[in-house]
């Protein structure tokens, strides 16, 4: 126990000083806590206070993001020479940087996804080795590709282990499969990191046809980590074979990278007879994350990153329950190889009223649910209309038309949607303009006459057929 207070003292006064975290020193505290848990059942208050982080208390917090700021601009002005020019233009020197404050970020023009594209070696720090290569799915315009370092390929996982296991999100005895696209190797290489620090199994599918991922399912899966979409796919198939929850032994179902309905959350709850976790996780700002609460807030890991909230067409703060633009810096040392500053992840969220209620993660600030991409935001008459909006719609619809497909634009300062002929079909324009009606959109719909907009089960990844081969039996565990 001596050895684990030292740990934790170690890894606490890292993140304090904002040094590099020894990722061997977090993998102990793994073991640490999984010999606890075993053995008392629960882990230490002192170890849930270090992952949650300072941010009940308003001084602390603010404390902790100015900290975090300043050492991250030493860094990028020492060591990026993307963000070493643009400091110089924005007239920030070496010396200003040591007393920065947050408030000043707004000299600091924002950082685009255009940018990351057309200057990528440019956003590779000098005194970094690059190791690992991964790339978005581009489901949402041109492919980025990010490059991490052995240590943040040692250092991500390990810090996500030891959350996933003192919140019981992961188990030894647990069983992950994974349906992401084979593109995203820095998620797929955690979740299999992950599971080793752990102790668990993983099984890594990628988005292989869904008939073939419901078999495995069935075959002892405990967790699963995929897409909204293809997750709709999988409900669609396990309601048509008249699957029940007792045909599973899924316990939890992690998704992440597009927008997660309502209607298709509950539907997943009610096949599979799992928890169904809607996160925030984003392949240029790793290893920043969110997680949501019960409410449907996204609460961002404050730990390793600032999360931002724009407003839509200015460099300025969002007002409480304006719609606004998710912008994140993650700190130096989680982020060390290709690290981004104020990186507008083109991502919808509306900042909270004051007057939210609380919920069981109120200690951690959070935002509203990602609402879509700005770039698909349609501006009509009676103002902006977002891709949750419409989505909401037409997943909530009798027919189930899962995921939904769909493209959208402003004519007349009207919204219109264009969905699929057969959707039109099954329901008539009438009554689906009625549906929008009802949650207080005024909307023209009509057969889709462009592409509809793109889902990630749509990058379906074939395989030769056969059985899915039966996992290997979790090993009995000794403490």
């Amino acid at each position: 126990m001596f050895e684990t207070g030292i740990r934790q003292f170690r890894m606490a006064l890292a993140m304090v000083s904002g040094r590099r975290i020894r990722p061997e020193v977090i993998e102990k505290l793994i073991a640490d806590a999984a010999a606890t848990l075993a053995e008392f059942g629960a882990p230490g208050d002192d170890v849930r206070q270090l992952l949650e982080g300072p941010f009940a208390d308003p001084e602390a917090r603010e404390h902790f993001q100015t900290q975090g700021i300043r050492r991250t601009l030493r860094r990028l002005h020492e060591h990026s020479p993307f963000y070493r020019r643009r400091l110089a233009e924005a007239g920030i020197s070496a010396l200003e940087l040591k007393s920065f404050e947050p408030a000043a970020l707004h000299r600091i023009p924002v950082t685009t996804k255009d940018e990351l594209v057309r200057h990528a070696r440019d956003f590779v720090c000098d005194d970094v080795q690059p190791h690992l290569s991964t790339r978005t799915t581009g489901t949402t315009g041109t492919p980025v590709e990010i490059w991490l370092s052995v240590y943040e390929s040692r250092l991500w996982p390990a810090l996500a282990a030891l959350a996933g296991l003192l919140r019981h999100e992961i188990s030894p005895a647990d069983l992950l499969q994974v349906n992401l696209s084979s593109r995203a190797t820095a998620a797929v290489q955690h979740d299999i990191e992950v599971c080793r620090l752990v102790g668990a199994r993983t099984r890594v599918l990628g988005l292989v046809p869904v008939a073939q991922s419901l078999e495995a399912l069935l075959d002892g899966a405990t967790i699963l980590g995929t897409y909204p979409s293809y997750l709709a796919q999988l409900v669609t198939e396990a309601r048509a074979r008249r699957l029940t929850p007792a045909d599973f032994t899924l316990r939890r179902i992690d998704v992440a990278g597009e927008l997660l309905s309502t209607a298709v959350a509950d539907a997943a709850r009610e096949t599979f007879g799992a928890e169904v976790t809607d996160t925030f996780a984003m392949t240029e700002v790793l290893p920043l994350s969110g997680r949501s609460c019960e409410r449907g807030h996204l609460h961002p890991d404050l730990n390793v990153g600032l999360v931002e909230v724009l407003r839509l067409d200015e460099d300025a703060p969002a007002d409480p329950g304006e719609l606004g633009r998710l912008v994140v810096t993650p700190y130096f040392p989680y982020r060390d190889c290709m690290p981004l500053l104020r990186y507008d992840t083109g991502d919808l969220i509306r900042r909270l009223p004051e007057d939210t209620a609380r919920c069981s993660l109120a200690g951690i600030p959070g935002v509203s649910a990602i609402q879509g991409k700005a770039a698909l935001l349609v501006r009509t008459a009676d103002g902006p209309v977002t891709t949750r909006d419409v989505l909401e719609v037409l997943e909530a619809l009798p027919t189930h038309p899962w995921p939904a497909r769909f493209h959208t634009w402003a004519e007349d300062g009207r919204l219109h949607v264009g969905v699929p002929p057969e959707l039109l079909a099954d329901l008539g324009a009438t009554d689906l303009a009625k549906a929008f009606a009802a949650r207080g959109l005024d909307a023209t719909v009509e057969p889709a006459t462009a592409t509809p907009r793109a889902v990630r089960a749509d990058l379906t990844e074939t395989t030769f057929p056969g059985a899915v081969p039966a996992p290997p039996r979790p090993l009995e565990h000794h403490v």
